[in-house]
């Protein structure tokens, strides 16, 4: 009996462990992300436009859902910011609220947030759900989905 006492015990230290282990990197995954997305959001403020893109995966496989339609790929994406937002009039100041980053697998995580442009044209603002991978050891906007 007090074997069996000794494994469960084993057992869920090992467990509390494992759970501080997923913790830690969590933790670290979601300040990393964050990072990401403060770094559009002062690059976006200076109208640098394909800095802000440097946070999206460049490739073809990128997929923005936008009021459009679906775009795919990297250049096509940005080529679409620059039409939307030809002058820093349109881009006006941008903030993001983060409500959840969850993760989905190893190296994945999904954002809900929303988005705020303060601006002189008029302001606008919508929801936004990002998944993010880390490709590269960077993390990357793989999908993008705002409304």
């Amino acid at each position: 009996m007090k074997s069996l006492y000794l494994i469960l015990s084993l057992l869920f230290s090992v467990g509390i462990s494992a759970q501080s282990e997923i913790s830690k990197t969590s933790e670290a995954d979601s300040k990393a992300i964050r990072q990401v997305l403060e770094t559009q959001e002062k690059d976006w403020n200076n109208f640098d436009l394909e800095g802000y893109m440097q946070g999206y995966w460049q490739s073809d496989s990128l997929k923005f859902h936008g009021s459009s339609g679906i775009t795919k790929g990297w250049q096509k994406t940005l080529d679409n910011y620059k039409k939307g937002y030809p002058n820093q009039e349109y881009t006006g100041e941008l903030n993001f609220t983060i409500k959840s980053i969850s993760t989905i697998e190893s190296n994945s995580y999904y954002v809900m947030g929303q988005y705020h442009l303060k601006r002189s044209v008029g302001d606008a603002k919508g929801e936004f759900l990002i998944i993010l991978k880390k490709i590269d050891g960077k993390w990357k906007i793989i999908a993008d989905m705002s409304s």
